[in-house]
C-alpha cells in the first residue's frame, strides 16, 4: 500500500500552493468482508477531487458526503458503512476521516524514507463506533521520529483503539532487457504500482521515454553492472541474448531478491544452467532452484501484453506465497 500513500502525498504537495484543504479517509476496522482491507486510504479535496479509493467504488460518494463536515469543523470522525444489504462484500467498514495537512518536516522525512527504502509505521487512534472527536488522529513513525498528519495540537490517546500498520518499501521490478516485451512488462508493472528499473544495452540507445511508467533506466554493459536488489525486488532477465543473459545471471548469483525470472523456453534455460555451472562450478543449487524459467503462469498467453500479465501473475503468486488456482473453487475467505 506504500505506493498508494506515495501518490496521495505527492498529489497533496502538488496542490498545496493552491491552498487546497483535504481530508484523509482510512479504513481502520472491518467486520466481515470487503473489497479492500483495513489500511487502505483515499484523499478528498475541498473541491470534490479524490485521490485513491477505499472500496471498489460503492462507498466513495458517502465518504465524500461525510468528509464535508470534517472540512468545515476540523473535527475528526468515524463513519460506519454497513454494506451487508448494499454491497456484494457483506461487511461493515469503519472509516476514519481527518484533516490532512502535514508539516514540511513530515514531507522531508517521508520522501527520505521512501528514497532510502526503509520501513515506517502508521498508527491511527479512534473509537470503533459512529462518532466525532478532536482526539481521533493518525501519526507516522519514521524510524523513531513520530509525526502527525496534520499540524493541530498534540492529542491524547487514552481510551482509544489503535490501528497499526507496518509500511514496507515499494515493491520494485528490475527488468534486464529492453526489447518490445520489456516495454509492455514495464507498463503493466507500473500500473500495478511497482517501481520499475530497466537495464538496457548502451548500444540500443534507449531512453526513459521508451518505457511508460519507468522510474529509472540504466544503460550499462553486463560486466559493469552491480545490481541493487532487496527482499522487495523482483528481477526478470530478458535480453534476448544468450551471452548477455548468462553474464547477468552470473552477476545475480549472490543477490537475495523476492523473485528471479528468466524469459525463454525450458531448453534454453537448461543450456544456460549448464554454461553457468561450467563457468562457475561453485554456484549453489539454491540459486538455480530459485530461478523461475520459463517465467510466467501457463494461462495461454500469446501477445507481449498477455505474456506481461502472465509474468506479473507469477511474481504476485510467489511473493504472496500462493498456489495459483481459480477463485470459484476456493472455500472460505479470499484474504487471510
Amino acid at each position: 500500500m506504500t505506493h498508494e500513500l506515495k501518490h496521495i502525498v505527492k498529489q497533496f504537495e502538488t496542490r498545496k500552493e493552491e491552498e487546497s484543504r483535504a481530508v484523509l479517509a482510512t479504513v481502520v476496522a472491518l467486520d466481515g468482508s470487503s473489497y479492500r482491507r483495513p489500511g487502505v486510504r483515499m484523499l478528498l479535496f475541498d473541491n470534490g477531487d479524490r485521490v485513491g479509493a477505499v472500496s471498489g467504488g460503492c462507498v466513495e460518494k458517502e465518504v465524500w458526503r461525510q468528509a464535508t463536515s470534517v472540512l468545515t469543523s476540523g473535527t475528526s470522525k468515524i463513519m460506519v458503512y454497513d454494506g451487508r444489504y448494499r454491497l456484494g462484500c457483506e461487511g461493515i467498514l469503519y472509516i476514519l476521516l481527518e484533516l490532512f495537512d502535514p508539516s514540511a518536516a513530515f514531507f522531508s522525512a517521508f520522501w527520505d524514507t521512501i528514497q532510502e527504502r526503509k520501513n515506517f509505521k502508521i498508527s491511527s487512534f479512534f473509537k470503533k463506533e459512529l462518532s466525532e472527536s478532536s482526539g481521533y488522529h493518525t501519526v507516522v513513525d519514521f524510524g523513531g521520529t513520530v509525526m502527525a498528519i496534520n499540524q493541530l495540537e498534540k492529542k491524547s490517546t487514552e481510551g482509544l483503539s489503535c490501528f497499526k500498520q507496518e509500511m514496507y518499501p515499494c515493491f520494485q521490478l528490475l527488468i534486464i532487457g529492453a526489447e518490445h516485451d520489456a516495454v509492455q512488462l514495464c507498463k503493466y508493472a507500473a500500473l500495478t504500482g511497482w517501481e520499475v528499473t530497466v537495464v538496457a544495452n548502451p548500444k540500443e540507445e534507449k531512453s526513459e521515454v521508451d518505457f511508460p511508467g519507468i522510474k529509472r533506466l540504466l544503460n550499462i554493459d553486463p560486466e559493469l553492472y552491480r545490481p541493487e536488489v532487496d527482499a522487495q525486488t523482483a528481477v526478470l532477465v530478458m535480453t534476448h541474448s544468450f551471452v548477455k543473459d548468462l553474464q547477468f545471471l552470473m552477476t545475480l548469483q549472490d543477490q537475495n531478491c523476492a523473485y528471479l525470472g528468466l524469459l525463454g523456453p525450458l531448453r534454453r534455460r537448461e543450456k544456460l544452467f549448464d554454461e553457468l555451472l561450467e563457468r562457475s562450478p561453485e554456484i549453489s543449487e539454491e540459486f538455480l532452484d530459485q530461478v523461475h524459467g520459463p517465467s510466467g503462469l501457463d494461462i495461454g498467453s500469446e501477445t507481449p501484453q498477455e505474456i506481461a500479465i502472465s509474468i506479473l501473475s507469477e511474481i504476485l503468486a510467489v511473493i504472496n506465497r500462493k498456489e495459483p488456482s481459480l477463485l470459484k473453487y476456493k472455500v472460505g475467505r479470499i484474504h487471510t
